[in-house]
């Protein structure tokens, strides 16, 4: 196992100096504590799953322009760690393919070339604020989506030709700009231009093709999140004939996957560019089972009259609050599967179900993310 070369300043790897069964072990032993914290005992809790691959698995980066020291030379990757000022470069990074490396190193050498000032955290001036590269991994397809302030000078022209030129192992397939002048250090889209080619790319999942835009949510780690998913569905009884919720569904994956075998499924999320996604890749797929509502889980439920046989929680890392996670229990359905990204939230919701009645009859975790702090879970909770 080679370290990472960013690994001294770089927070975004924390195991490291591990081997991958020792990571593994790790992430085990912090879910069942945090299980055993909350006095959650489920009836059976499986090993760890551990990651198909543990390099260049991420098909999403997002970047900053800053600087490492005050006044420095132009950086372009993460936040140093313990510094939230402070932004190294990033560019032999072993999570993401290595086209990420060579984009970021084209684009960061780019800037610098051309005397171009990355945006200033407390004046609010400056040009170049992101990069935020993402990748088809199943079809290769890379869109490359350069953030910026309204000040003028980028040379859009020269920057779409410089990329086009470079030797990629990847395709592509376009090249946006995206215009934020908001003073939050927040990627926000005030505009989005297409210098080249479109705006999403297009990747496939458990036989299912999806259309990703700029901004849409998709699973960061496509080969991880299919096992995943494979086995959260399997925990259900059968789908053939039932109605199926998907709550906190994003853009409708597990709901699509579900479709293929059940009557009907209802997807609920907040974000709306994500149910938008949803019903676009439903149609590419030509299923005609599902719908989608945008909205909050507690306030779509109280406007819908129909019942489900299941339902299926895919919450953000916070979790499920009180009142939406009352109005799921009212149901009463047989069997609720819960697809985490964070065990701690888990097992404070599986604690609250607890008291309802539900119990925890089988809990699974699965590192998606080696070397990184997070793990993901999926849980079959029954009523009794």
């Amino acid at each position: 196992m080679e370290i990472c070369k960013h690994n001294e300043f770089c927070g975004g790897c924390i195991y490291q100096e591990h081997d991958y069964p020792k990571q593994l072990e790790i992430k085990e032993q912090e879910v069942l504590a945090l299980l055993e914290k909350k006095e959650v005992s489920p009836e059976k809790i499986d090993f760890i799953e551990g990651c198909p691959c543990q390099y260049r698995y991420r098909n999403k980066m997002e970047y900053t322009f800053g600087d490492m020291v005050k006044d420095g030379e132009t950086t372009l990757g993460m936040h140093k760690k313990g510094h939230f000022m402070s932004i190294i470069t990033v560019d032999e990074c072993q999570l993401v393919d290595e086209d990420f490396n060579k984009i970021l190193r084209f684009t960061l050498d780019f800037a610098i070339e051309r005397g171009y000032k990355h945006y200033n955290k407390k004046s609010h001036l400056g040009l170049l604020r992101n990069l935020i590269v993402r990748k088809g991994m199943r079809t290769g397809e890379l869109l490359i989506n350069i953030v910026t302030s309204s000040e003028e000078g980028f040379d859009e022209k020269a920057y779409v030709e410089g990329l086009l030129g470079l030797k990629l192992n990847n395709q592509i397939v376009g090249v946006l700009r995206t215009f934020n002048d908001r003073l939050a250090d927040a990627v926000v889209c005030d505009s989005l231009k297409t210098l080249w080619g479109r705006d999403y790319y297009m990747e496939k999942l458990l036989g299912l093709d999806f259309k990703v835009s700029a901004f849409s949510f998709f699973q960061t780690n496509v080969e991880a999140v299919e096992r995943l998913y494979t086995e959260a569905i399997d925990l259900i009884d059968g789908l053939d004939g039932k109605n199926v919720f998907d709550l906190f569904c994003g853009t409708g994956t597990i709901s699509q996957i579900m479709a293929l075998k059940a009557k009907h499924v209802l997807g609920i999320e907040l974000v709306e560019e994500a149910v938008e996604a949803a019903k676009e890749n439903a149609k590419l797929n030509g299923l005609e089972n599902c719908d989608f509502i945008a909205g909050d889980v507690f306030e779509v439920l109280k406007t819908v009259e129909d019942k489900p046989d299941v339902i299926v929680v895919d919450p953000p890392r916070v979790g499920i609050q009180p009142k939406a996670l009352d109005k799921i229990l009212e149901y009463g359905v047989k069997q609720i599967v819960y697809v985490s990204c964070n065990p701690k939230t888990l097992a404070d919701n599986i604690r609250y179900m607890d008291y309802y009645g539900y119990k925890c009859k089988y809990l699974k975790p699965f590192d998606n993310f080696p070397f990184t702090k997070h793990i993901e879970a999926i849980c079959l909770l029954e009523k009794e």
